[in-house]
């Protein structure tokens, strides 16, 4: 592959790699299908996220880790299976996105840039992703979208009885896409699991190296469907947008 002097559709120069962890039960949903198969919006969650990344027009290859006896996959489209490669999942997020690093066609150069999105956030824009890549153009760690608090914060104790009130001044609530320079995430993954340590996201990892994720302005649309109240949001979110260019 030709490296020298290119520049993709996010204008980096660095390819863009896509892990997508998907090997989840999704019991929380409450149902006996996995959430990244069920309807929404006219499609299964899966197809809207993977067709959203895939609309950014800048993710060189994406990678989807699924679970080992996952029988759904190949009754989603086959021209959407056809665009991406898939690997096993492990037990855990974090063995899954190692598996995803593992999977890609060619081994990312250390300064590339890698992308991990959940498969249960089906409503992330296109153009967020792209130009949050333009963002951290240059950057040598790389970041997150998230949004800041807004709501009162309460600790509680064992009885379920408010303990105190948390100053949110400084604390955002998480999204994905986290994009990291493939070196970085690796490394991070990789120690993370030699310790025993379980991660709750990418940007978690790479803290414990001693470095610090830029935090990029998320929206409150990108949602991660858990519940089945979050089916109706989402819905709702992605009916909206029909018809409309990314």
């Amino acid at each position: 592959m030709e490296r020298e002097g290119h520049r993709g559709a996010c204008g980096t120069r660095a390819l863009v790699w896509a892990a997508v962890p998907a090997a989840g039960s999704g019991s929380r949903m409450g149902s006996s299908v996995p959430k990244q198969y069920l309807e929404i919006a006219g499609a299964r969650l899966a197809e809207h996220t993977l067709d959203a990344l895939l609309a950014a027009g800048c993710i060189h290859e994406i990678v989807v880790a699924v679970a080992p006896d996952d029988a759904l996959w190949l009754t989603l489209p086959e021209a959407l299976r056809a665009r991406v490669r898939t690997v096993r999942g492990g037990d855990e997020r974090a063995a899954s996105v190692l598996n995803a690093l593992g999977g890609f066609s060619q081994r990312p150069a250390p300064g590339d840039w890698v992308l991990v999105h959940d498969m249960a956030r089906p409503c992330v824009r296109p153009e967020r992703i792209r130009s949050m890549i333009d963002e951290l153009d240059g950057d040598e760690v790389g970041g997150l979208l998230a949004l800041p608090v807004v709501d009162t914060l309460k600790r509680a104790d064992g009885a379920q009885r408010v303990r105190e009130t948390v100053d949110r001044a400084a604390l955002w609530l998480a999204q994905t896409p986290q994009v990291f320079r493939f070196a970085v995430l690796e490394r991070a993954l990789r120690e993370a699991r030699a310790s025993g340590v379980t991660i709750t996201d990418e940007a978690m990892a790479v803290e414990r190296l001693g470095l610090a994720p830029r935090l990029l302005r998320g929206s409150a649309d990108n949602i991660k469907v858990t519940v089945a109240d979050d089916m109706e949001l989402a819905d709702y979110y992605l009916s909206r947008r029909r018809g409309k260019p990314a």
